[in-house]
């Protein structure tokens, strides 16, 4: 047994104790299974879009799906950039050396307007 099997195999309690100690704490994170169900609920979408096209439905129905899958996309991207602001950035802002903070300040910023700018082309 590897250590993938070995730890698929443990207890979830067990598991998910060990991914909170390994894992870094992420401004998602209290929303996390929210996001998982969004998610989800979208990859679902996804297969009834391919499925209208396997099907040959009206080409105007799919991208109506389509606008849909869209809209629920940049909804989940709006809440990780709002998480990522509240979270990151409020973060940055509370390292207590000044220097250092002023540098994870514009670190975090530089980083949230990065991922703005991607979502907007």
């Amino acid at each position: 047994m590897d250590a993938t099997e070995e730890a698929e195999a443990a207890p979830p309690t067990e598991r998910a104790q060990e991914q909170a100690q390994h894992a870094p704490e992420h401004g998602y994170t209290a929303n996390k299974d929210a996001y998982l169900r969004r998610l989800k609920r979208i990859e679902g979408q996804v297969r009834g879009i391919a499925r209208m096209v396997d099907e040959d439905k009206y080409c105007i129905d799919i991208l109506t799906q389509v606008s849909a899958v869209t809209k629920a996309l940049h909804a989940v991207s709006l809440g990780l950039v709002e998480e990522h602001i509240g979270h990151c950035v409020v973060g940055a802002a509370a390292e207590p050396d000044p220097e250092a903070r002023a540098e994870a300040i514009d670190a975090k910023v530089k980083e949230a307007a990065e991922a703005i700018g991607r979502l907007l082309r």
